[in-house]
């Protein structure tokens, strides 16, 4: 983040309004480059392709899902290792898909799913747990 700033205010005189909301925009990506960069650089040693990974956690239902705290989820997501939390945020909540994400990550569209697969058994792990605790 603080890279982020410090590049935005070195490059301010480049930003152009294009309307509300467009310096916000800009500072986004800005942030999402740096924080893209970094995890090329790391990816070494965060990524493996073990695309036999087997889930055999049922998808939590609404119910159970309405039963989880917002914030603990959100502490689940930030808690995934850099790459699961990267491809995660990207395809599920930015809206990307795995030819886009692996565009901008540089790893392959399989490796963009097989990430997303094991950052989804881990948030469907903690959600478990979570659930087990309420009722044990």
């Amino acid at each position: 983040m603080q890279d982020a700033l410090i590049q935005a205010l070195e490059k301010i005189g480049s930003y152009r309004y294009v309307g509300k909301g467009s310096l916000y925009a800009w500072i986004s990506r800005i942030a999402i480059n740096k924080a893209l960069n970094q995890i090329r650089r790391q990816r070494w040693r965060t990524v493996t392709l073990d695309f036999r990974l087997e889930d055999s956690l049922p998808e939590p239902t609404e119910e159970e899902m309405a039963g989880v705290p917002q914030e603990r989820l959100l502490e689940w997501i930030a808690r995934l290792p850099r790459m699961r939390r990267a491809v995660f945020n990207l395809y599920c909540i930015d809206g990307y898909s795995h030819k886009e994400i692996s565009g901008m990550l540089g790893i392959s569209e399989k490796g963009s799913a097989g990430v997303l697969a094991k950052a989804r058994k881990q948030l469907k792990e903690d959600i478990r747990r979570y659930l087990n605790d309420l009722d044990g």
